[in-house]
């Protein structure tokens, strides 16, 4: 029990940093003299650091244990933090954002690949709520120091600290993740990751991954863009709305981890998918007062799909590939929600905002071919 507390902190954790930037910048480039594009460069730097990680991160679990690769990780995102907190220059931001990048990456896949291992799915959707959860306190965190008359840096430091108190939390619970690990002869987990990699599932579930996060993500960032220039509805509103795609993605995993009790996760990744399409259906179609709705209903079915993605994982690919695949999920994932921006702007530019929702029908009906080609090409099993 005590563990479990440990890994929902550390989702927690994991989420806080990762809206901060986006919030905190037309502040911070106004004070070092940067261009509000600069943004992109760091975010893009982060992004490639936390791909790279989650590539390796199976190969330094194998070695190390989860405990330590996260203790170690979160010690780097707690560096990279506090370097934004005195960093001068883009250059200076650019370099702490590797260990930044490199350390979220080492976290998202340790963790879930040791909470697909090791918990029921109940909790994998319950730690992905509570990630969200972080990623809404990082913004609001910064806010709250703002408003005491507190600089940027600040912030900074203070979201930095929560994170090094972690580390020292996450240090003193290694014997815990010690004693719960399984332990798996070295030759049986290489010969695994082979057999698990050479699935022909592999390349539609890394697929439905990418497919998955450049839905949510496009969503998010696109979604007030439509309602204001295509529905032709008031900024301030359009923006509250947005926020229900958040609140629904958050409350919807919450939600998700109770109904796990009793549907499987395929069956919990059907109605996800239902439910987008009704969303898509009824963005499509909707008014100043049904948007409301059209965007909680998106939220609501992205909840369960990407934390359901993960704990099927070993039971398609094998306990023994577990660690590995679900590091290619998590570099794939990253790739699909740094693309989704880039992507979408440019679609945007070239056949205009009218054609958003037509774009995500798009990707919508390959998500939905891709897992269920994955599901009937490949064969549960026990964990």
């Amino acid at each position: 029990m005590a563990l479990l507390i440990v890994i929902y902190l550390a989702f927690i954790s994991l989420g806080l940093p990762d809206g901060v930037l986006g919030a905190v910048w037309p502040l911070m480039h106004q004070d070092l003299g940067l261009a509000l594009s600069d943004a992109g460069l760091i975010s893009a730097i982060t992004s490639i650091g936390t791909v790279i990680s989650a590539l390796v991160g199976h190969r330094m679990v194998a070695r190390f244990k989860t405990g330590l690769v996260t203790a170690v990780s979160v010690a780097a995102t707690a560096f990279g933090l506090w370097g934004f907190s005195v960093s001068t220059s883009l250059l200076s931001l650019s370099l702490f954002a590797i260990p930044l990048g490199l350390g979220a990456g080492s976290v998202d896949s340790a963790l879930n690949n040791y909470v697909a291992l090791h918990y029921k799915a109940h909790h994998m959707n319950w730690l992905h709520s509570f990630w969200g959860f972080g990623a809404s306190g990082g913004p609001v965190l910064m806010a709250l120091t703002l408003s005491l008359g507190h600089s940027y840096r600040s912030g900074w430091r203070l979201i930095s600290a929560i994170q090094a108190v972690l580390m020292i939390v996450l240090f003193l619970s290694l014997p815990l993740f010690a004693s719960s690990e399984r332990e798996e002869p070295t030759k049986r987990t290489t010969d695994g990751v082979k057999r698990g990699a050479k699935r022909s599932g592999l390349s539609l579930i890394l697929a439905s991954f990418f497919l998955y996060c450049l839905i949510e993500t496009s969503t998010g960032l696109w979604a007030v863009s439509y309602l204001v220039q295509v529905k032709h509805i008031d900024a301030s509103t359009a923006a509250l709305y947005g926020s229900l795609f958040y609140l629904g993605i958050t409350a919807g995993r919450m939600i998700s981890g109770f109904v796990s009790l009793r549907l499987s996760n395929g069956k919990l990744i059907a109605t996800g998918l239902a439910v987008i399409a009704i969303g898509l259906v009824s963005l499509f179609l909707s008014n100043e007062t049904s948007a409301i709705f059209a965007l909680l209903a998106i939220g609501l079915g992205c909840a369960p799909i990407f934390p359901s993605m993960i704990h099927e994982t070993p039971r398609r690919f094998s306990i023994e590939a577990s660690a590995r695949v679900i590091g290619l999920e998590m570099a794939t994932a990253y790739v699909g929600s740094t693309t989704a921006g880039p992507l979408f702007g440019l679609l945007a530019h070239l056949v205009g905002l009218s054609w958003m929702v037509g774009l995500q029908a798009f990707f919508f009906l390959l998500l939905l071919i891709t897992l269920t080609l994955f599901f009937r090409r490949t064969t549960a099993q026990s964990v």
